[in-house]
């Protein structure tokens, strides 16, 4: 393998007819190595090397799967993305896919690997934000937010408290243990700090999910992290209902920034594919508004639940049946 070229693999999602993987090529091995330090100049450093990365653009991509090969290219950010249609059926759950990056003589510079689920069809779906919703961010304060990435790392960042309860308990919600509801993870930071979050998540035992970031950046644009890309989250969270058209989704998201209108747009569109939306109250000055957008989504028969801590969401999810 080539060191100059790295291939970088994201969690997919679909069913046999619509298979989505997403990645990134870049030149030069990616650092996402991190040591689980206090110590902040250490963190600084790691979080630095997240953002000073050189995309591989242009490149051709091949995704092996079972015995399907699909051929692509990177983007000028090094962005690819496959979508495909399964040969054979395949069953529920986690299964593997190759990415290669192939030079113009067929010679492979670099491969990676990842990981696509596949849904029971009777199972539930949860799309959740990540910033403010599951994880103590600051968001909607640019200083605050950078202080709390640059701070702390994946074992020290803090999520709400019961946050974890609620979600495992939603994961195996109306479900066998082996067959947990499937878990999106819909965020405007970017994908340089997918690991970060995957680290995050998986130490503070939240539930295995997908994770569909923002546009790569760039060092220079490290102070804007998070703060741009709402109508791609708008059209990632309409790509996943589109994907799965028989299941139930539940929305998780907060008010510090757009996640009531983007939910509430989404329910006019698809109030039969939605079980049911729930929002954080993070910023009490803008409950009254938050309220009207979701009156909205009740005008159309979607359950909605403002709640101020995670027990009054896990009590709500009793009430309307979602967990036992």
């Amino acid at each position: 393998m080539n060191k100059s070229a790295s291939v970088k693999v994201y969690h997919g999602y679909g069913h046999a007819h619509n298979l989505v993987v997403y990645g990134h090529v870049f030149k030069r091995k990616a650092k996402t190595q991190q040591v689980y330090s206090n110590n902040l100049f250490v963190n600084i450093a790691h979080l630095l090397k997240l953002f000073i990365l050189k995309p591989y653009a242009f490149v051709e991509v091949r995704l092996q799967f079972f015995d399907q090969t699909i051929y692509n290219k990177t983007e000028g950010d090094g962005f690819f993305k496959f979508e495909w249609k399964a040969e054979h059926d395949v069953p529920a759950g986690w299964h593997f896919v190759k990415v290669e990056a192939v030079d113009k003589n067929g010679k492979v510079l670099s491969a990676g690997e990842g990981k696509v689920y596949v849904p029971h069809i009777t199972q539930y779906a949860f799309i959740s934000d990540v910033d403010d919703t599951v994880m103590i961010s600051h968001s909607a304060t640019i200083g605050r937010r950078l202080r709390e990435l640059f701070i702390k790392n994946p074992h020290t960042r803090k999520t709400f408290p019961d946050a974890a309860s609620h979600y495992q308990q939603l994961a195996l919600s109306h479900t066998e243990s082996d067959q947990p509801n499937p878990f999106f993870y819909v965020s405007s930071s970017e994908w340089n700090l997918y690991d970060y979050l995957v680290e995050t998540f998986r130490f503070n035992k939240l539930p295995d999910g997908a994770f569909l970031l923002n546009t790569l950046k760039r060092w220079k644009d490290l102070v804007r992290t998070g703060k741009t890309g709402h109508e791609g989250k708008l059209l990632r969270v309409m790509r996943i209902l589109d994907a799965f058209p028989n299941q139930k989704f539940v929305f998780f998201g907060d008010n510090s920034q757009q996640d009531p209108k983007i939910y509430s747009t989404i329910v006019k569109k698809y109030p039969k594919n939605i079980e049911a939306v729930y929002i954080r109250n993070i910023r009490p000055e803008k409950e009254a508004e938050t309220r009207q957008w979701l009156k909205k989504v009740e005008e159309k028969g979607v359950r909605a639940c403002l709640f101020n801590n995670s027990e009054q969401a896990i009590e709500h999810s009793k009430s309307i049946g979602l967990i036992q």
